[in-house]
């Protein structure tokens, strides 16, 4: 069995994060670790997609000198897109801590099957 290298272990971690995550999901009950959990899975999707776009030795393409053409730049469209995951993680977690809140005013619980019970009453 071969032990991973210095250049896989952000993968392992992004599968770590995102098995955590699961196991959140699926196993916990109260619905603000469910969210808390939704939220570990989403940095593993952001940390996956980063460590995709890392180059080794690359540049910033920010500006080709002359005679620079065969430079190894890094591409910068994923860190752009997983800014834009990163706002849309913040906005779903406000918006869910807000639904959260309302819950809990109204049913006095956060426990998944007891307000299951309770809305069937």
């Amino acid at each position: 069995m071969s032990q991973l290298g210095l250049g896989q272990l952000q993968y392992a971690l992004a599968a770590v994060l995102l098995l955590i995550g699961l196991y959140g999901m699926l196993v916990k009950t109260n619905l603000a670790r469910k969210l808390m959990a939704m939220n570990v899975m989403q940095v593993a999707v952001i940390v996956f997609f980063i460590s995709l776009a890392v180059r080794s030795g690359g540049t910033p393409p920010i500006e080709i000198a002359h005679g620079a053409a065969d430079a190894a730049y890094a591409n910068p469209l994923p860190h752009a897109l997983m800014l834009t995951a990163i706002v849309v993680s913040v906005s779903t977690t406000g918006v869910a801590l807000a639904l959260l809140i309302r819950i809990h005013r109204r049913f006095r619980t956060l426990d998944e099957p007891e307000l299951l019970d309770r809305l069937r009453e």
